[in-house]
């Protein structure tokens, strides 16, 4: 109930901060808080309760679809591909009618294609990824900073803080870009480490949901596992041209605290899981 009351109240001029063309904040003095953040954690969590006390059915989709919507209201399309997804995960594996899945599966999809097309910045975002050598000093400029960030960090890097594109010429350096920064400054082989880092993260959370004492911590662990890694998939494919530019933040690593604060959030309810599963296995 939390979780879609901040949703609607951060379209609320006055209580919802509008900046850079979206309401997606809302200011209590000098903090900033972002419902969609706990939104992501707030629908797993939901999900999986029901899942585990229910039989799988499409009903499962009313809340995904109720949360999806409120946060593209702000607009948000990054964030709420995030959400769509991680929860389709949740309900793909409790055993829904394939039939199903597969119909409401469409649907998103063209509702996606739908609000790309009708939406003038998501659609120059779209035409960018297929044309990334028109217009550099425009559309493209971000997406040919990136890759200049990238190109520039070769093997080993520029060495630690001495990036140059994170001086005013790459935007969006210290949160959705930030990968490209890091890339810039220690290369190929850090950037590497870290996308290792984040993958084992997933990994590891997927083996604890596997692992789990009970269908509830089971989905939840799962859901987190699929936010996490769509999230890094999202945010680093769009950092080296994989997908369309897309503004969500690197887990761990991007700033921002209302995202940070979730994850970390989320990783201590993995570690709480993990802990009654080694429990579990103990007293057997």
């Amino acid at each position: 109930m939390f979780v879609v009351v901040s949703l609607v109240l951060v379209l609320i001029p006055g209580v919802g901060a509008k900046l850079l063309g979206a309401r997606r904040w809302i200011s209590v003095g000098p903090i900033f808080f972002q419902p969609s953040e706990p939104a992501k954690f707030g629908l797993i969590l939901y999900l999986a309760k029901l899942m585990s006390k229910k039989e799988a059915s499409i009903l499962y989709f009313v809340p995904l679809a109720i949360i999806s919507a409120l946060v593209m209201l702000e607009p948000d399309l990054g964030t709420t591909l995030i959400i769509v997804l991680a929860g389709a995960v949740q309900i793909f594996v409790s055993e829904i009618n394939l039939l199903h899945f597969t119909a409401v599966g469409i649907l998103g999809g063209l509702a996606t294609l739908l609000l790309t097309v009708t939406s003038s910045y998501r659609k120059e975002r779209l035409l960018t990824f297929f044309e990334q050598i028109s217009d550099p000093l425009g559309r493209s400029y971000h997406i040919r900073q990136i890759l200049l960030a990238l190109g520039s960090g070769g093997l080993f890097g520029v060495g630690l803080g001495a990036s140059r594109q994170k001086y005013l010429f790459l935007p969006e350096a210290g949160t959705d870009s930030i990968f490209a920064i890091i890339a810039e400054e220690v290369g190929f082989i850090g950037a590497f480490l870290l996308i290792s880092l984040l993958g084992f993260y997933v990994i590891k959370a997927i083996i604890i949901a596997k692992n789990a004492p009970d269908k509830f911590s089971s989905f939840l662990a799962l859901g987190i596992a699929a936010w996490i890694g769509i999230q890094v998939i999202l945010n680093i494919g769009s950092m080296t041209a994989l997908v369309p530019l897309t503004g969500v933040p690197l887990p761990f690593i991007s700033y921002g605290g209302s995202s940070l604060v979730m994850i970390m959030f989320a990783t201590g309810i993995l570690l709480n899981i993990s802990k009654y599963t080694i429990y579990a296995r103990t007293k057997k």
